[in-house]
């Protein structure tokens, strides 16, 4: 049996973001735009505290971020 790291958490951020997207999206805001000015700023207003939203995404390291996701956009 093999563990990779990278999977587990490529699997939590996956979660996370889609769990944000939600929380946005409930909100009424347009959860990519939101989450595109997060990530080129790190400013956290960005991301609604709704459902734990902010508290979620601000665990997540932004390089680990947009290394999942440039990873799979090209893998997919």
């Amino acid at each position: 049996m093999t563990f990779s790291i990278a999977q587990d958490k490529d699997k939590q951020i996956k979660q996370i973001l889609t769990e944000v997207y939600d929380a946005l999206k409930e909100k009424g805001y347009n959860p990519v735009n939101q989450i595109v000015g997060y990530i080129l700023s790190e400013d956290p207003t960005y991301i609604t505290t709704h459902r734990g939203a902010r508290a979620m995404m601000t665990r997540l390291d932004r390089d680990d971020l947009l290394q999942a996701m440039v990873s799979y956009f090209i893998l997919h």
